[in-house]
């Protein structure tokens, strides 16, 4: 967890954190930092289990410059001005951010008036033909495996290319899921299982469960 300055803090003053407080794990070099930073940004459930990322804060206006999250990003030694943002903060400015839904107008013509019609003989003008569109696509839905040493970098790739595209469409209401499928021939010790079903009811899995067969 940052040690936030407000809702954000320096990737360098994180590193002088780490190296400051005995309270902290100790850290082998600040490459370590920077390399879980990397990690947490792709994080496609970023907003429960990491941070955002920004380039500036613009004080006169309250806002974050080049926010991004849930994506990867290329954290280097030349970042180490760049800020992690709390979640809550970072959602709250991607949310104002998104442009409002159009709302399609129609209004109803005025004939102009004509001595040649009367109730009598009403007008026959047909107004042009429009060709009708094609309909479409409104729903979306896609199945992938990944690769379980690199869930963080192949959820990030999915999160830029797939997911960021359809999130960013005008009213776009996008749900993802993660399924997990394991098989362990030798079984699964009792601590392990212990382990895993408290992380599960953390981090708030709608189902999750051990078989034995």
């Amino acid at each position: 967890m940052p040690l936030w300055r407000g809702n954000h803090v320096t990737i360098k003053q994180l590193i002088e954190d780490f190296g400051r407080y005995t309270y902290l794990p100790r850290l082998r070099d600040s490459h370590v930092l920077i390399e879980a930073v990397r990690e947490g940004l792709s994080l496609l459930m970023w907003p429960q289990e990491s941070f955002a990322y920004a380039e500036s804060f613009e004080e006169a206006k309250g806002r974050y410059l080049g926010l991004r999250a849930g994506q990867n990003i290329p954290v280097s030694e030349d970042s180490l001005f760049g800020l992690l943002v709390n979640p809550e903060a970072a959602l709250k400015q991607l949310d104002a951010d998104k442009p409002a839904p159009v709302v399609p107008t129609s209004t109803t013509p005025v004939a102009a008036g004509n001595p040649a019609t009367s109730p009598e003989q009403p007008s026959t003008t047909i107004g042009p033909i429009h060709p009708t569109e094609t309909p479409k696509p409104k729903r979306f839905h896609g199945t992938v495996t990944l690769d379980p040493q690199r869930v963080g970098r192949d959820a990030g790739k999915i999160a830029e290319e797939v997911i960021a595209h359809i999130a960013s469409l005008i009213g776009a209401d996008v749900t993802v899921r993660l399924d997990i499928e394991a098989t362990v021939p030798i079984g699964v010790p009792d601590n392990v299982v212990r382990t895993i079903t408290e992380n599960c009811r953390t981090l708030k899995f709608t189902s999750q469960g051990f078989e034995a067969e």
